[in-house]
């Protein structure tokens, strides 16, 4: 069946559907990795986008229940330059375009991908939508109507609705409370095999729910980060309990907004998994995945030490609090997909927590 994918600034893709056939809005961006697109279609941080992927080939291994990162496909649609309808490998259940239509998301194959990455890369990432059939004006009316990425609240629309332990309890020294804000199933599996009883809480919950654990985490989600106060607050009540606490991704902003910095949006954000990071401590170069839109001003004064940046760049990529056990990254050191150069980062929260509680045994 025909398709079109419309951008905001009355740009037109005609292709072919597969997935769903129904139409999508969203915002439009791109991802850079060439694998792991079932991971990229369930991660939480997309909730509210139409994903293109630069690699060519998309679809040629299926689709796993394994590697799912949540309950359900999170992105708004799918955009690919070649979709393989036949996929081989012995761990496939299903093919990704039976996989979408179970799902309810459309996609769209056979346009000009290079084109269409360019054009975010000198316009940035902008309104579109995915559409059955021919195009019409209706369509581009359709895609100037819907908001914009900044201002919206997408972390509530993610989050679980009620509290949750993840994974063993057996053995674990510490207890981590997670608040999540679309948090990755292999963020929680990494906590938990580094050693903690792991914890889930909804986006809202308040610091006074959160007193009887050893430590926090923040996790990563979509959106933008300024909207979420209450977030905010209850991170700032967690930074003055003085109990270690890790954030990554969304949770690094909610952390740098806590020490009263600002954020911005990412001309077209940092999506992929080829994104390199300097640690300014040792001078070593990590190639890392991310997926985010939004970044920390550092302008002014937040009360944290900058100890990762974006070489490509030069964004913020991580903070330490040199006065206590507080750590953050804005890339994804669990990865799913992409390098594991900075999976390190699990244990290194670890050994903090490990140090911050040596004295108190």
């Amino acid at each position: 069946m025909t398709a079109v994918l419309v951008l905001e600034n009355g740009l037109i893709f005609r292709g072919r559907s597969f997935g769903a056939s129904q139409e999508s809005t969203g915002e439009v961006c791109f991802n850079t990795s060439m694998s792991g697109y079932q991971e990229i279609l369930t991660d939480p941080s997309y909730c509210g986008q139409i994903v293109t992927m630069t690699y060519p080939m998309i679809g040629n291994y299926g689709v796993n229940e394994l590697h799912d990162q949540s309950g359900r496909v999170q992105c708004a649609g799918f955009v690919v330059k070649q979709y393989v309808r036949r996929p081989s490998n012995h761990l496939s259940q299903q093919s990704l375009g039976d996989y979408l239509i179970e799902q309810g998301i459309p996609g769209i194959e056979g346009i000009d991908t290079r084109k269409l990455v360019l054009t975010l890369r000198n316009e940035g990432a902008m309104r579109g939508g995915i559409f059955q059939g021919a195009y019409n004006q209706e369509m581009l009316e359709r895609v100037r109507s819907i908001p914009s990425m900044t201002g919206q609240d997408l972390a509530t629309v993610v989050t679980t609705t009620k509290p949750y332990v993840f994974g063993s309890t057996e053995g674990k020294r510490y207890k981590i409370a997670v608040l999540d804000f679309g948090v990755k199933r292999a963020i929680l599996r990494y906590l938990n095999e580094s050693g903690f009883e792991v914890h889930v809480f909804p986006a809202g919950t308040s610091f006074d729910d959160l007193k009887g654990f050893d430590c926090y985490f923040l996790s990563n989600g979509p959106g933008d980060p300024e909207p979420l106060h209450t977030p905010i607050t209850t991170t700032r009540a967690l930074l003055d309990s003085g109990k270690p606490l890790f954030g990554i991704c969304l949770g690094h902003q909610i952390l740098g907004l806590a020490r009263n910095w600002k954020t911005y949006k990412l001309k077209f954000g940092h999506r992929g998994g080829n994104q390199p990071v300097r640690d300014v401590r040792t001078g070593r170069v990590e190639i890392t995945a991310q997926n985010h839109g939004f970044a920390v001003d550092t302008t002014g004064a937040g009360g944290l030490d900058i100890i990762y940046t974006n070489l490509n760049d030069q964004t913020v990529e991580g903070f330490r609090d040199t006065a206590g056990p507080v750590i953050s990254v804005q890339h994804h050191p669990e990865a799913s997909p992409g390098p594991h150069d900075s999976l390190h980062m699990f244990a290194d929260f670890y050994r903090m927590v490990d140090a911050h509680y040596a004295g108190r045994r």
